[in-house]
């Protein structure tokens, strides 16, 4: 026979938990402790031709009286970090008229704790806008003229199969008239079998086109998710780290900038809907021709499909050419040096014209597109996807056409309708603020707990000090995890449902007592007994949590990010961290006798 084993004694704990709760905590602890230690304010140089060095740089600032921390290479750039707050503007100022055009400066935040903690990979909690302080940009984006230009690039297709179709495109519509019935019924049926996005209504002699509402939806959101990709561009090339860009609603970007206190720059470029578009010349003035006024106000007759677009442009550089006068270089992509090359190739000694188009708000609030023609050149050989215009102005007009063009056109134009500006000062109060709470919240917290559940307390608050280590250290080790003032606001109440939790399990360990069995029959059945109850409510504010996450944005995501995270802190602590404590100290003791 074989021997019966024999049953683990009650309350006994594996010693891989043991284990496992120690990784735990000791690495949730080194994530955290870049924390305590905060962040420089710094600047990423880049240095990808080689022309600089750190001597140099030290030089140049400390020349302005500049105080630098340190100055450190870091593949193809330099991170020059400062001793104090308050120096990092006037340090990219003044490296800008040290260093040429070629090399970018980025405002970034670097980590001021130990090297061994970034050797390790950990790195501090990212602050939201409302802690760092900084400028918060809302954009709209104009879909209408999405509709329109689909509309007109209709309407210009349907003209080449049929000369004498006449029609106009309005406000995204497209509204065909024709001579005779026959030419009606073909085109109808071309519309049907080809373009089926779009519905028909017929009114006597004439057709009416609007988008389908799917076909809309489908180019809001294409139109919105481009802009959103060319935004983040933009901001890269602009040098700010730590950016977000988020959809919100329907039709609006939400662009928040920590660190940057100065919006002038950044609204510049971000709210810019600036694009380059190349035009043959059209030889007459016709309603298939599209006018545009050059810089002198004079009138010019263009084709009105564009030979190639602001999309096809991947790099554009400013300088000044052999005429002193500042130039673009440009480079195409792919696709757009073989437009360029064959269309170069078929109009050697014919007029090529450079359109510089920016949108804005009017008063009325719909947007209006202006147009102006910066450079005519006549075509003297086949272009490739590398050329060069003049036009642009000045050296820093140019600069900043090329920083746009590199970034990319907007497939739509958007325009600022909210612009938030919030100091630095302000935002270290709100992180004072927001830690004095939740410091006395947890300090009334642990004392309470220890006066009421006497020795089972001061496991609770081990605990619970062990649930706000590994909470900081899960929100510092989590990519793309911010937080804001309402995050505080949902650590100060993750407080509290860490406490709930074990107050669920003592209640229900008192409970068993008052029915007659022993301390380690107790706490086994309390643990068991309110295991249920507790997962239930935890699971019931996850699904809360989440669904905050998903739908809300900004602050919203930040209380909705520390809930959730706190959520699993807590029971982990709540229920397995302090069940191994208890077993370890107490739950072995069979005394009737023993008060908890």
């Amino acid at each position: 026979m074989k021997p019966k084993r024999s049953k683990a004694p009650l309350n006994y704990s594996a010693r891989w938990k043991y284990i496992v709760l120690a990784v735990t905590v000791i690495t949730m602890l080194l994530s955290a402790l870049p924390s305590v230690y905060g962040e420089r304010e710094a600047l990423h140089v880049s240095n990808r031709n080689g022309t600089l060095n750190a001597v140099d740089l030290s030089l140049y600032l400390s020349q302005a009286g500049v105080e630098t921390h340190s100055i450190t290479q870091q593949d193809d750039s330099f991170v020059v970090a400062f001793a104090s707050p308050g120096q990092q503007e006037n340090a990219r100022q003044i490296l800008s008229q040290h260093i040429d055009n070629q090399h970018t400066i980025a405002l970034a935040l670097e980590a001021a704790a130990p090297d061994w903690l970034g050797n390790l990979g950990f790195s501090p909690i990212k602050l939201g806008l409302d802690l760092r302080g900084g400028v918060q940009f809302l954009l709209e984006v104009d879909v209408a003229s999405v509709y329109q230009s689909h509309a007109q690039a209709l309407l210009d297709e349907l003209r080449q199969d049929n000369r004498r179709l006449s029609g106009r495109a309005n406000n995204g519509e497209l509204i065909l008239s024709f001579q005779n019935d026959a030419d009606l019924r073909e085109t109808r049926t071309q519309i049907r079998q080809h373009f089926s996005q779009w519905s028909i209504t017929q009114d006597d002699s004439q057709l009416r086109l609007v988008l389908s509402t799917e076909e809309q939806a489908s180019i809001l959101s294409l139109a919105v998710q481009q802009n959103l990709q060319t935004m983040r561009g933009r901001i890269e090339e602009l040098g700010i780290t730590e950016a977000i860009v988020q959809r919100q609603g329907e039709n609006r970007i939400r662009i928040e900038l920590p660190g940057v206190q100065d919006p002038a720059a950044a609204k510049d470029i971000i709210g810019a809907t600036a694009s380059l578009a190349f035009h043959a010349l059209h030889n007459q003035n016709s309603a298939r021709s599209l006018v545009v006024k050059d810089q002198h106000g004079n009138p010019i007759n263009l084709v009105r499909k564009p030979i190639l677009g602001g999309e096809h442009i991947i790099d554009a550089r400013a300088n000044i050419g052999e005429m002193g006068s500042a130039e673009v270089n440009i480079t195409l992509d792919a696709a757009g040096g073989r437009l360029m090359t064959n269309f170069s190739r078929s109009n050697i000694g014919n007029p090529m014209a450079t359109v510089f188009s920016e949108y804005s708000r009017g008063q009325n609030g719909q947007s209006q597109k202006a147009s102006e023609v910066i450079s005519i050149a006549t075509i003297q050989s086949q272009l490739g996807n590398r050329f060069r215009i003049t036009g642009a102005g000045s050296l820093h007009e140019a600069q900043e056409l090329a920083l746009l063009l590199r970034a990319g056109s907007l497939t739509a134009p958007v325009t600022i309708i909210e612009e938030r500006t919030i100091g630095p000062t302000l935002g270290a109060e709100n992180v004072k603020s927001g830690f004095a709470a939740l410091a006395l919240g947890l300090s009334l917290t642990l004392v309470f707990i220890a006066c009421w559940y006497r020795r089972l307390g001061w496991i609770a608050n081990l605990a619970l000090l062990i649930n706000m280590v590994c909470l900081f250290g899960l929100i510092a080790l989590l990519p793309g995890a911010v937080l804001t003032l309402p995050g505080i606001a949902g650590l100060v109440l993750t407080v509290g449902m860490a406490v709930d939790t074990n107050v669920l399990i003592f209640e229900r360990i008192r409970d068993k007592l008052k029915q007659g069995r022993n301390l380690a029959q107790a706490i086994d059945s309390g643990f068991a007994s309110a295991f249920s109850s507790i997962f239930d409510a935890n699971l019931t504010t996850m699904i809360v949590a989440i669904a905050l996450y998903s739908i809300g944005n900004g602050p919203i995501q930040g209380f909705a990010l520390t809930l959730g995270l706190g959520l699993l802190t807590s029971l982990f602590t709540g229920v397995f961290t302090s069940r191994l404590l208890i077993n370890h100290f107490w739950g072995k003791n069979t005394s009737r006798e023993e008060k908890i």
